[in-house]
């Protein structure tokens, strides 16, 4: 009797186990996008203020679908133009602050909102990311040569812009806070999931890498609670001769401006 009592235990246990094992992989699954972005609309008749010159422009994509983006301007005959791909969070109200840091190198920055970003409209699907970033290139390359145009990745923004950089010439691919891929940083966190069938956005980083032929320079910092050093770092096994890791110990996340170490290689960066 006593046997048979614990045996009945132990499939309650293991049938309570396996439900919430469900449960919380069906969450996770039917939330993962709204986990992955956070997105801040603005009404189209937004009006932008920011302390340097900007122009606000307004992308068609389709007849549906258009893309908000500012281009940020440098004082003289600017030298290229950096096509900037931002984060997860808000809108780009949130990475101007970062635009001086191009500018002042005498480089134009193009940003896009994504789509459901700022005054940006359409789906987001990881497929529209990567066809948005080839049309801001199309942009880009009005007016520059691929020698003169840096693409930049923030964060989310990284795995959009290696893909862009793998199919497209530019002058240089630079990476802040990257990914190996999306599936490894969560599995990083929760390893228990398939996340390879799961998951809506894979933006596989470590798939594009290895097609970019332009230098690539990559910054991580050390406490970096969102995208873990490690995940980045695996990036380096990619390497081809002349690309750059850029340790910064100590900088989490968001902060890496806050560095000089920061400031001084991305400068050394832009001007060569």
């Amino acid at each position: 009797m006593e046997k048979d009592s614990i045996r009945k235990n132990l499939k309650r246990i293991a049938i309570w186990v396996i439900g919430i094992y469900l449960v919380a992989g069906l969450l996770l699954y039917f939330l993962q996008d709204k986990l992955l972005f956070h997105p801040e609309v603005l009404p189209a008749n937004y009006q932008y203020k920011f302390d340097i010159p900007f122009q606000e422009l307004l992308i068609p994509v389709n007849k549906k679908v258009k893309l908000s983006a500012v281009l940020f301007k440098t004082e003289g005959r600017p030298r290229g133009m950096v096509l900037y791909f931002h984060g997860n969070m808000q809108n780009i109200n949130r990475y101007a602050q970062y635009m001086p840091n191009f500018t002042r190198n005498g480089y134009e920055v193009l940003i896009m909102d994504y789509r459901e970003f700022g005054k940006s409209t359409g789906r987001l699907t990881e497929a529209a990311l990567y066809e948005d970033a080839l049309l801001m290139y199309k942009v880009a390359r009005s007016n520059y040569a691929p020698w003169q145009i840096v693409v930049y990745g923030k964060s989310l923004g990284t795995g959009v812009a290696a893909e862009l950089a793998a199919v497209r010439d530019c002058r240089r691919l630079i990476l802040e806070t990257p990914y190996y891929s999306l599936e490894d940083v969560i599995s990083s966190v929760a390893p228990i999931y398939p996340y390879n069938a799961l998951l809506n956005f894979k933006l596989p980083t470590n798939e594009y890498l290895p097609k970019v032929i332009a230098p690539v320079a990559i910054f991580h910092g050390t406490e970096d609670n969102t995208v873990p050093y490690a995940s980045g770092k695996k990036l380096t096994e990619l390497f081809k001769k002349g690309d750059q890791f850029i340790t910064l110990e100590g900088a989490g996340h968001n902060n890496l401006n806050d560095y000089p170490l920061y400031h001084t290689t991305l400068d050394s960066l832009l001007q060569h």
